[in-house]
């Protein structure tokens, strides 16, 4: 089994991407240091995070111990947890099947839940103007999602069979269901999964990484960070 003597450096914000890695670091045992990438104050902007992470998004990881024993560096939440998984053996299988819908749920979440989860928080909670179509569209969007993985979670325990990284990716973007306009107790297969996820301790330890540093911003009132997260251009 792979070991890590050297801590993984992780670029984090404690957001929903955010959570996936800081609760796969949990789950491995591993050692890892939080570099803080303050969303709201542009810290995405600043040249050494860009030559990491050329999308300016967290999460990013530089693990020192990558493959052929060089440093190596990683963006985009669902590459990490894949990196992770194949270099750790662990929470991401090996036999084909079983691999394959582990991708799937991940991709899922990747391409699917949120993104329309992140519109449906910007569109009810953020946005200046209260516009309804979006509102409606994206909140209509992440229920049927939820009736998605509520009716996968009817024959399985997990998304992908056993607890893997596709269930990492989703819980943090299920867990503020009541900012996407949802209630959980209307979906009872995802409810058992939902709080079966959150109980388990790594979990509790991946979603408290940050907490002090969240609870300094208010981005539903602090303008500046809006302005910086919401009025994104290519520069």
């Amino acid at each position: 089994m792979t070991t890590q003597s050297s801590p993984i450096k992780l670029y984090y914000w404690p957001t929903p991407n955010g959570f996936k890695v800081s609760i796969m670091l949990e789950e491995l045992g591993v050692p890892y240091d939080v570099e803080y990438v303050n969303i709201g104050a542009g810290d995405q902007f600043k040249p050494d995070f860009l030559a990491i992470s050329p999308n300016n998004r967290m999460p990013a990881i530089v693990d020192p111990e990558g493959p052929g024993g060089e440093p190596i560096s990683v963006f985009e939440s669902g590459a990490i947890l894949q990196y992770l998984g194949r270099k750790f053996g662990k929470f991401y299988p090996t036999e084909e099947r079983a691999r394959v819908a582990c991708e799937e749920w991940l991709f899922w979440q990747v391409g699917g839940l949120g993104p329309m989860a992140g519109q449906a928080h910007h569109f009810r909670n953020y946005a200046p103007e209260k516009i309804q179509y979006g509102i409606d569209r994206y909140t209509n969007e992440v229920n049927r999602l939820y009736g998605v993985m509520n009716k996968r979670l009817e024959k399985v325990e997990y998304l992908a069979g056993d607890y893997s990284i596709a269930d990492m990716a989703c819980i943090g973007w299920v867990r503020p269901y009541k900012n996407q306009g949802q209630e959980i107790e209307d979906f009872p297969h995802l409810k058992r999964w939902f709080d079966a996820i959150l109980a388990r301790p790594a979990v509790e330890r991946g979603v408290k990484v940050g907490e002090a540093e969240r609870a300094k911003m208010n981005l539903a009132t602090d303008k500046n960070a809006q302005s910086v997260l919401f009025g994104q251009k290519a520069r």
